[in-house]
């Protein structure tokens, strides 16, 4: 099998990318969005991360991660990151190499945290993901999801010191 490899995103990626967003916002069972972003919209949007890199596999773009802020002063230095693996290529690493990345790339943009805020229970996937890479579970918030058939799912914050 294939090893994925990482790169920061340039601006060809961006229907790509873009695509592969919108097809996780779409799912409405992960990400909070629920409008899909056009591709001016896709290159607003990447542009603001402080990091946002593709995984590459068989030269295909199968995934996308962006890194930025959790939020701003005293609790800047706490990252946030999302990860979009394309369907063609679960299953197949991409999301654990795109988690390693910013796991591995968070301190040169002055991170010393990274942080999930809502890895909604029904992600099973990447739950298992992340406790298999040392990220601690805070706790429940019960109904803290709407999914795209207006049901509530509870969320797990995780983090992991960098």
């Amino acid at each position: 099998m294939s090893v994925p490899s990482i790169r920061t995103y340039c601006a060809a990626d961006l229907p790509e990318i873009a695509a592969i967003w919108n097809e996780v916002v779409s799912s409405g069972n992960a990400f909070p969005q629920e409008e899909p972003l056009t591709v001016a919209e896709a290159e607003r949007f990447f542009a603001a991360q402080s990091r946002t890199s593709v995984a590459c596999l068989d030269g295909h773009v199968a995934g996308v991660a962006i890194l930025h802020p959790n939020n701003v002063g005293r609790c800047g230095h706490i990252a946030n990151a999302s990860y979009a693996v394309s369907s063609r290529f679960r299953g197949r690493g991409i999301g654990e190499a795109l988690v390693r990345d910013c796991l591995q790339n968070g301190h040169s943009y002055g991170f010393r945290v990274l942080q999930f805020n809502a890895v909604v229970s029904t992600n099973t996937a990447a739950i298992r993901l992340y406790e298999k890479l040392g990220f601690v579970r805070l706790g429940t918030i019960p109904g803290g999801f709407r999914d795209k058939n207006g049901d509530y799912l509870d969320i797990y914050p995780y983090y992991h010191l960098l």
